[in-house]
């Protein structure tokens, strides 16, 4: 059986970012070396004085239409290719962190929980058989979308990429299978989104083989690989975030984003 390795990125006690493993106790071991490269879990304990999200990816790619049931509710048609767009590096935050209603556009704004993959090292033209060998591991992602401003204009990286539009976290965990997890989304302990990644339409080898395509991936980039049905904006009445809600988002063997709103 393969074990799964839960990856932190944390402020140390003296305030250093670093990496760390958790430990079967729940608390957390410092790794010495480079994640993307080679490094070893050693037995010195380390207290964590902040969550950072789990990577500082040097690219965000993100997936539009990729659930079959987010297609229904949208009333969109199943997309022959990806839909693929991309999101500001600077929108990424840490579990723990506040998202941040933008003053430009603070009503519309929705929640999206959703399977991200984290790069290991770099890679281009990747057969979609060969996509594991590339792959560090995997976290949970908040696609945040000012749904006012993605109407506005036929591009929708403005409206994804304010800043903390990205929550990622709590930590990166390897060797999992994302062929079939289960994934929630609750605002405020109701639960908005409950689904499986069976549910996906392009599944994650077939996006690294499309998006590497004549396209370099470095180390850290992430790519988030869509939302499920029950977003805030297909929702009768619609529901989107407002100051003081929290918004969490977990995926078996993974774990919890938790989030709130300011």
């Amino acid at each position: 059986m393969i074990h799964t390795m839960k990856l932190y990125r944390l402020l140390d006690e003296d305030s250093r970012i670093t990496y760390a493993a958790e430990a079967d106790d729940g608390t957390f071991r410092r790794i010495e070396g480079d994640i993307f490269g080679e490094y070893s879990v050693t037995d010195k304990p380390i207290r964590a004085t902040k969550m950072l999200a789990p990577v500082a990816p040097p690219n965000i790619f993100a997936l539009a239409g990729n659930y079959r049931s987010h297609i229904e509710e949208c009333n969109a048609a199943v997309p022959e290719y990806p839909i693929i767009f991309a999101k500001a590096t600077t929108s990424v935050i840490g579990a723990g962190s506040e998202i941040l209603l933008p003053a430009v556009g603070p009503d519309h704004v929705d929640y999206e929980a959703e399977l991200a993959v984290v790069i290991g090292r770099t890679c281009r033209d990747v057969p979609a058989a060969a996509a594991g060998e590339f792959i560090l591991g995997y976290t949970v992602a908040n696609d945040v979308s000012a749904r006012d401003w993605q109407k506005r204009v036929s591009q929708w990286v403005r409206a994804k990429s304010f800043d903390t539009f990205c929550p990622l976290g709590p930590c990166i965990a390897t060797d999992v299978d994302p062929s079939d997890l289960h994934l929630t989304t609750t605002l405020n302990g109701q639960v908005m989104q409950d689904a499986s990644t069976a549910d996906l339409i392009f599944s994650v080898p077939q996006l690294i083989e499309f998006i590497s395509a004549d396209l370099t991936l470095l180390p850290g980039t992430v790519i988030l690989t869509g939302t499920p049905g029950g977003v805030g904006a297909a929702r009768s009445p619609q529901v989107f975030l407002r100051p003081g809600d929290t918004i969490t988002c977990k995926i078996d063997d993974i774990g919890e984003l938790v989030n709130t709103v300011k």
